[in-house]
């Protein structure tokens, strides 16, 4: 077999063409992150991380001493107070909070 046959058998030059536009294509750069008045997070106001795990505590003794609570949203009320959302091991709770770190109701949601 002459060095000929191993190149039309193995593909040749055709082969590394194709996989170095691939290997290109591969490197495009991520679209930049849009402005920060299009995010989300600025529309809504969340309660601060330390009255979220507030509610999460004060819902643990509601939802028995084996429940692992995690908060999963939060929002600002129109009274200044924030609602937390919390998962209780599937079972979920809704508690108010001030600003102050006082727990003013921790309720099931059906």
């Amino acid at each position: 077999m002459s060095k000929s046959d191993v190149k039309r058998k193995s593909g040749g030059w055709p082969v590394l063409v194709v996989a170095g536009v691939s290997l290109l294509g591969a490197c495009t750069t991520a679209p930049p992150p849009p402005p920060p008045e299009s995010m989300a997070r600025t529309t809504l106001q969340t309660a601060p991380a330390d009255l979220q795990l507030l509610c999460a505590n004060s819902a643990a003794g509601v939802a028995g001493a084996n429940a692992k609570v995690l908060p999963t949203g939060s929002r600002l009320m129109p009274d200044g107070t924030f609602a937390v959302d919390l998962d209780a091991t599937g079972r979920k709770f809704s508690c108010i909070v001030d600003n102050n770190g006082t727990v003013r109701s921790v309720t099931p949601v059906t």
